[in-house]
């Protein structure tokens, strides 16, 4: 696997003081920024949901029907590069949006992702009626590529990993729903290889950067991953603790979720295809290995190129968690490069409310390529994944492209997933970056 040149960036990121605690689980920062449902499983008091969807450097809105398992796309505001991660202030009113013209979000496969120049964060009004964006006050310049946002609980910081180099910014957030100013930590911050998702433990006093790692390639050997553990207060963060079973070999992780109401962390490891699940422990910290470990494929013999997992989100109601199995590797064929096979699909594990052991129940299909991000609707009902890029693939005819597209599924009550339609989405040379959905206030 080719270790991806990125660049980090300095974060900034605005929130107003708002929402409580139960508040903040309103709304999940996905490594992306798809919406965590309401711990009530209803959406808002309005009733209406957006999504969001990033093509470069456009961000297209779609109005959500829930009950009809419907979008319909709405406007559209363009940002300064292309849109790296997104994520929603707990109050709902702001969207804070990372972009950059470095990393790999527009590039062909297997080619070196560029440092750019270009970074910054942009903060956007929510208008409550529609889900339209209003720009929202001047773009914070960052240094590099941000890679994931997320903000604290009560909203009044904005947090950033970076990936090359491995990095975590933290910004006030001003009572206006403005970037601040950068709150920089007391002594240098232990941050590992390749950060690729930042999150703030539900208490507030704990941030888990994850660190990726790198695979081996032909050139250079592993680089170990960790989970690097931090005090958290008010802004501030300590070294606390990294966690790397196995010297961090092996433990190529990526995204992490939280239970929302039990002691449990649930992790994807990429290059591995595993879910890893861990105990959230008294003292603010995390068990020191996988308390269970799952394989997420149907078939976890049969492994193609470029097979790796993706982002994950647990169910509001705690019962199951989500994971993106994307794959886009491809091979010559008569000259042409086509899609060598894989699994692109949503793997839905039921979690058991005693232990935390997560089981295998469902692997979906997407119906595209390379499922990069999917977030569940505020009530938990539907579940949207895109497929980020379009690719030749052979079939008994022939050839044909398969587009990029949002794959709409119907969440049942035993957890499996329905699809019910996709939306292809022209994005010709480029990729569908990121995807989310929040509710509106």
């Amino acid at each position: 696997m080719k270790k991806c040149v990125c660049a980090i960036p300095a974060v900034a990121f605005f929130v107003l003081i708002c929402g409580s605690y139960a508040q903040r689980w309103g709304l999940l920062a996905n490594p992306g920024f798809a919406s965590r449902p309401a711990a009530t499983g209803k959406g808002s008091a309005s009733g209406r949901v957006v999504l969001y969807a990033a093509v470069g450097a456009e961000l297209t809105q779609y109005e959500v029907d829930v009950d009809a398992a419907t979008l319909v796309k709405r406007g559209s505001v363009t940002l300064p590069a292309n849109v790296q991660e997104a994520v929603a202030h707990p109050s709902r009113q702001y969207l804070y949006i990372a972009w950059s013209n470095g990393g790999p979000s527009n590039i062909p496969q297997g080619s070196a992702a560029p440092r750019g120049s270009q970074h910054g964060l942009s903060a956007f009004r929510i208008d409550p009626s529609s889900g339209a964006l209003v720009l929202h006050g001047a773009p914070a310049a960052l240094p590099s590529r941000p890679i994931h946002v997320t903000t604290d609980i009560p909203g009044t910081h904005v947090l950033a990993a970076y990936n090359d180099p491995s990095g975590l910014t933290v910004h006030r957030i001003e009572p206006d729903g403005t970037i601040g100013t950068q709150v920089k930590p007391a002594a240098p911050l232990d941050v590992g290889i390749y950060g690729h998702q930042v999150r703030v433990d539900p208490s507030n006093k704990m941030v888990i950067l994850v660190t990726r790692g790198n695979g081996p390639t032909a050139a250079a050997r592993e680089d170990p991953g960790a989970l690097k553990i931090f005090g958290y207060n008010d802004g501030s963060l300590t070294n606390r603790l990294s966690i790397a079973p196995g010297g961090g070999f092996n433990f190529q992780s990526r995204h992490l979720d939280f239970h929302p109401s039990r002691p449990w962390v649930f992790l994807s490891l990429e290059r591995q295809n595993k879910l890893d699940v861990f105990e959230r422990l008294k003292d603010r910290t995390l068990s020191r290995s996988p308390i269970f470990f799952k394989d997420t494929l149907s078939d976890p013999s049969n492994v193609r190129p470029g097979q790796a997992l993706g982002t994950i989100h647990v169910h509001p109601n705690g019962r199951f968690v989500y994971l993106a199995n994307r794959a886009s590797g491809t091979t010559d064929f008569q000259g042409q490069s086509v899609f060598v096979g894989g699994e692109n699909s949503i793997a839905v594990f039921s979690i058991n409310q005693d232990t935390g052991e997560a089981t295998l129940i469902q692997n979906a299909d997407t119906r595209g390529i390379h499922t990069r991000t999917f977030a569940l609707d505020p009530s938990g009902r539907i579940l949207v994944a895109a497929n980020m890029m379009q690719l030749p693939v052979r079939d008994a005819k022939g050839v044909r492209t398969v587009p990029a597209s949002l794959a709409v599924f119907r969440v049942r009550g035993d957890g499996k997933l329905d699809f019910v339609r996709k939306y292809d989405v022209d994005v010709g040379g480029r990729n569908m970056f990121w995807m989310g959905i929040t509710a509106l206030p």
